[in-house]
């Protein structure tokens, strides 16, 4: 063998930091809480926190998918490794896109057959599916395009775009840090003005417009980059943390206008007409407020060292959030299912729970069948190791 072909190995990104199991386990969360959510009628959704607050699960997902890149990739990039990492990073956004194709697929499929199964076209309706069963060979170039997204599918476009994005952040972030952070705050605050988005088909817009949402991924990849532990200490202070509580509590108490009509009298109407409506599409700055108080909140009672995250006990549970991907793609097929068992079967307090409970038994399941399938050795030579020979 020539020695020349021993050299890739040179290029090889370096070894992450010691993982973070935070990470995987607010993701495990994150996932939990979209499928119950994603569930319409769901008893359990009262358990969530979309329910006591402006933020929910979407703003968990996207900041720990961006802290989780700059954790990762932070050391190759300072290392000169930007080209290595721009590889993995997107050979990574190849394998989301190929990914939501054919969760695409398989998801209208599902739906089809259930439309014409029970002759009930409440389900094409309410999965915004109809217009791709009557114009399928239109339908699936703007789905390939990503211009047109069933319910639910929402999520893995944005995260599409901003990881093809995250090579050039990383750059910058490299340089500038403080001034990408701020850039990118710009950019946010002028997508929200301006109206900029991505255009959608037959007509609208993305409902995550990543124009906007990007600024809390940079905001992740930015403390997972080295930033984090930095403002560690201001974030976690007693003024800062009073300020995150109190914004915490007032946010409960709006929210608890939404679902008691009757308490709407006691917010004036200067307040009313302040802070609505709260866009999600946009994300709206009370949403991202929001998050970032709970955040706070969440550091003061989730420290890195805690001793359970390494339970066994709860081993299970985090590879849910290591394995975010399959678990959120098969999620999305269980939360369908609990929908028609709900629909068609029965939909009383006990069914609600019962397809809620068997549904995130099964995510972990998934999770663990994808960690056994990833822990399963390579008996034989890579192709490419034939032919370097």
């Amino acid at each position: 063998m020539d020695a020349s072909s021993t050299e890739p190995r040179n290029t090889l990104l370096l070894p992450p930091p010691k993982r973070d199991l935070r990470l995987d386990f607010l993701r495990r969360i994150g996932q939990w809480i979209i499928f119950l959510d994603h569930i319409p009628n769901n008893f359990l959704n009262w358990f969530t926190i979309r329910n006591y607050g402006f933020s929910d699960a979407a703003e968990f997902f996207v900041c720990v998918s961006g802290y989780s890149i700059g954790f990762a990739y932070g050391p190759a990039v300072r290392n000169g490794q930007l080209l290595a990492a721009t590889k993995r990073l997107w050979t990574r956004a190849s394998q989301l896109y190929v990914a939501h194709i054919f969760l695409f697929l398989f998801f209208v499929a599902q739906i089809a057959r259930t439309a014409a199964r029970f002759d009930n076209p409440m389900y094409k309706d309410a999965f915004n599916v109809a217009q791709f069963l009557d114009r399928p060979d239109i339908m699936i170039g703007q789905a390939l395009l990503l211009k047109y997204k069933p319910v639910n599918l929402d999520v893995l476009p944005l995260y599409i775009v901003l990881v093809l994005a995250a090579p050039a952040l990383l750059w910058c972030l490299l340089r500038r840090p403080n001034l990408t952070l701020l850039g990118s705050a710009v950019f946010y605050f002028a997508a929200r003005h301006f109206d900029w988005n991505l255009p959608s088909f037959p007509g609208g817009k993305w409902y995550f417009n990543p124009f906007a949402w990007q600024f809390l991924f940079v905001f992740g990849v930015w403390c997972g980059f080295g930033s984090g532990p930095r403002i560690r200490s201001t974030a976690l202070s007693r003024p800062i943390t009073i300020v995150a509580v109190a914004w915490l509590a007032f946010a409960f108490l709006i929210v608890m206008t939404w679902h008691v009509p009757s308490l709407e009298r006691f917010v004036p109407e200067a307040l009313r007409r302040a802070i609505y409506p709260i866009d999600k599409s946009n994300l709206d700055p009370l949403r991202l407020i929001h998050f970032l108080a709970a955040m706070i909140a969440l550091l003061h009672f989730l420290p890195a060292d805690a001793p359970w995250l390494r339970s066994r006990r709860l081993r299970p549970l985090i590879l849910c959030g290591q394995r975010s991907l399959p678990v959120f793609c098969f999620g999305v097929f269980l939360s369908f299912a609990a929908h028609w068992i709900l629909v068609q079967v029965s939909g009383g307090i006990l069914a609600q729970m019962l397809v809620s409970i068997v549904g995130i038994a099964l995510l972990v399941g998934i999770a663990w069948l994808a960690t056994w399938y990833r822990s399963l050795p390579t008996l034989f030579p890579t192709p490419e190791h034939y032919m370097a020979e």
